[in-house]
């Protein structure tokens, strides 16, 4: 295995074989693959932002002079993570509708329904 390969698999973004998913768990597998991709954007997104944050620091700790352009593009940047950030934790608090569907559906596979989302 290559290192390169190795980096994909540690990192979750082999190419995914094909499954076969019986009639009556699909629900469950698309459930647990939503999770799996909310997982890998989390860590993309606040991985990203505590590199830009780590890089100002390292900055201002080395008291590296940095052009009022640079200074501009940074500030832009961090406010655009800021903004992902912002997005990350409402995708992952904010969605509990969506999530009760979700669950309901997959109760309802076997025909009796077990969760209510109407309370």
């Amino acid at each position: 295995m290559s290192i390169k390969e190795s980096i994909k698999d540690a990192l979750g973004f082999k190419q995914a074989e094909y499954v076969k998913v019986d009639d009556k768990n699909r629900f469950y597998y698309m459930l647990q693959q939503m999770q799996a991709n909310r997982w890998k954007i989390t860590a993309i997104v606040l991985g990203l932002f505590f590199f830009i944050i780590f890089g100002i620091n390292m900055a201002v700790m080395f008291k590296v002079e940095i052009a009022e352009s640079w200074k501009e593009m940074l500030l832009i940047l961090f406010g655009a993570f800021v903004g992902n950030l912002n997005k990350v934790v409402d995708y992952w608090f904010n969605s509990e509708d969506r999530d009760k569907m979700l669950i309901q559906k997959v109760d309802e596979e076997d025909g009796e329904s077990l969760s209510n989302t109407l309370g």
